[in-house]
Formats: C-alpha cells, sequence, structure tokens
C-alpha cells in the first residue's frame, strides 16, 4: 500500500511565499516522475511542475521564475517552493507521482491536496 502525504499550504498575503512537501510513504520499490498540480474552483486541474527521477525539470509558464520543484529520492519527497504568490495561484495543490511497489505493479498516486490561499 502507497500513500502520499502533503503538508505546507497556508494562508499567505501576496507576494508572500510557502513551501509544500510530499512524502510518498509504504510498498515502494521505486519513484519515477514526480508532479505538482493545483486546480482552483470552477477550473480545470491544471499541471504546476514535474520533477523526473534523474531531476529534469520542467515549469508551467505562469509559474516559472517564482516557483522550484525539487525532489530528495532518498526521502521519497518532492517539494514545491512557492514565492512571489499571487491571487491567481490560489487553488488546492495536489501531488503526483508514479509509483513502481514492491509487488512490481505500476500506478499514479495522489495526495490528499492542500490549499493555498494567497489574500491581502
Amino acid at each position: 500500500q502507497v500513500q502520499l502525504v502533503e503538508s505546507g499550504g497556508g494562508s499567505v498575503q501576496p507576494g508572500g511565499s510557502l513551501r509544500l512537501s510530499c512524502a510518498a510513504s509504504g510498498s515502494i520499490f521505486s519513484i519515477g516522475t514526480m508532479c505538482w498540480y493545483r486546480q482552483a474552483p470552477g477550473r480545470q486541474r491544471e499541471l504546476v511542475a514535474l520533477v523526473t527521477r534523474g531531476g529534469s525539470i520542467n515549469h508551467t509558464d505562469s509559474v516559472k521564475g517564482r516557483f522550484t520543484i525539487s525532489r530528495d529520492n532518498a526521502k521519497n519527497t518532492v517539494y514545491l517552493q512557492m514565492n512571489s504568490l499571487k491571487s491567481e495561484d490560489a487553488a488546492v495543490y495536489y501531488c503526483n507521482a508514479r509509483i513502481i511497489d514492491r509487488g512490481f505493479r505500476t500506478d499514479d498516486y495522489w495526495g490528499q491536496g492542500t490549499q493555498v490561499t494567497v489574500s491581502s
């Protein structure tokens, strides 16, 4: 059994910073690409950033220069450092990971979501 647990959401003023964490645990053999998505009310879930196991990174254009994704393979954890937050960044943020479990089954797993509020 595999689970992803997120932490670090909260409420900040515009221009502020938050750091999200997502830790994978359970019967894990290997973790591939790890991602952060977000979903604002009335909008589709969108990919914010991804990092491959080898460390290749991509961020969606709207967050480039402000957000940074990173991972610690030893801790099975992915992070999202969010700086210069704007009101349009407010959403529920979800982590996602492609995980091979110890039974060598591959599946995509999701965290429970963490709320990010940006308001003055």
